[in-house]
């Protein structure tokens, strides 16, 4: 990343976590009257960021710490309530703890903060047809109850937010490396075109409150099987985008697995096959959006220690070709549901 960009300039928005010390994550906990025996351990997260708080019973909480100026208070509550919601229907959602005031966000110190019961687990195995079909039947469970209402604060999934805003962000703050930036940039506008008339074509899709980020990173798989962690990017959208991160390889692969999922999926919750034409568009505008979402974090430290490889050209050449492969799998045949 470039000398002059923007996003490697040090403010205190930039570093909002500088102040989250163990004494002042121990203390947020013992506010809310919860008894800590020291230990604290951070765990995976960069965006907001979570610890493991040991209590004197011995049990264990879970505490998440939004970062700030990301989501307005109405719109974490929003995901709270969708969780709370979800979990009512004895779907396995990780839900925020609620205190004796049915509150689920806190604040100490300038931080808004959720707590959660801790469940241990390991990811999915998406080649194991048996973890698929138990996800084709939860996501049908989840969208059903999803789908009887719609959000009023949360945000809706749109090519402007996910690709035109993203890769404005990377051009203007000079993130990508010089020797592809042209090339870069002309595929990304490429991809972003083909993008637009998949959207437009297909804009009568239904359009449901989503877990919004469905990869198997945030499904946690116990002796019980799936629990759904982290909705912190639920929004609105097409069914398809909490579906299509399931799937990988290649198109005949991808149509055997969908056959298993959407074969358990359909017993629970309708499914519309038209919204398989989006698979790749919502692949593509992943990827651009994710490029943004580390530039923008790039000045958090936490982010060049995580992700190094993030500013090396080599990087963006992989970006590149990777860009170029989605151009022609836009353009190659759409998936199908092989009933």
């Amino acid at each position: 990343m470039n000398s002059n960009s923007d996003s490697n300039k040090t403010t205190n928005s930039s570093v909002p976590y500088d102040s989250l010390t163990p004494d002042v994550v121990l203390t947020s906990l013992e506010q809310q009257g919860f008894e800590c025996n020291g230990h604290l351990l951070a765990l995976n997260s960069y965006e907001n960021r979570v610890y493991q708080i040991g209590l004197e019973s011995g049990e264990y909480l879970i505490t998440k710490y939004y970062r700030p100026a990301r989501w307005s208070d109405a719109t974490i509550l929003e995901e709270h309530e969708f969780s709370l919601e979800l979990a009512s229907y004895e779907l396995p959602i990780i839900t925020p703890i609620a205190d004796k005031n049915n509150k689920t966000l806190f604040q100490y110190k300038g931080f808004r903060f959720a707590l959660f019961k801790r469940v241990s687990g390991r990811a999915p195995e998406l080649d194991n047809n048996e973890h698929l079909k138990m996800l084709g039947r939860l996501m049908a469970r989840i969208h059903a109850v999803a789908a009887t209402k719609p959000f009023y604060d949360r945000p809706k999934l749109s090519l402007e937010r996910f690709g035109n805003e993203a890769l404005a962000y990377l051009l203007e703050h000079d993130c990508i490396a010089l020797e592809v930036r042209q090339n870069f940039e002309m595929a990304a506008r490429t991809v972003l075109e083909l993008c637009k008339q998949q959207l437009a074509r297909f804009s009568m899709i239904r359009q449901i409150r989503l877990h919004g980020d469905c990869h198997p990173g945030n499904i946690l798989w116990t002796d019980t099987g799936a629990h759904f962690v982290d909705l912190d990017d639920c929004q609105t959208g097409p069914a398809v985008q909490d579906l299509w991160m399931f799937l990988s390889g290649t198109n005949h692969e991808m149509e055997s697995q969908l056959a298993v999922i959407l074969g358990e999926y359909t017993q629970f919750f309708d499914f519309d096959p038209s919204e398989l034409a989006l698979v790749e568009t919502l692949r593509s505008l992943r990827l651009i959006h994710y490029n943004a979402w580390l530039a923008r974090r790039w000045s958090d430290p936490a982010f060049p220690q995580h992700f190094p490889w993030f500013d090396s050209p080599r990087y963006w050449e992989d970006q590149l070709i990777t860009l170029r492969e989605q151009i022609e799998r836009m353009n190659g045949p759409t998936l199908r549901w092989p009933v």
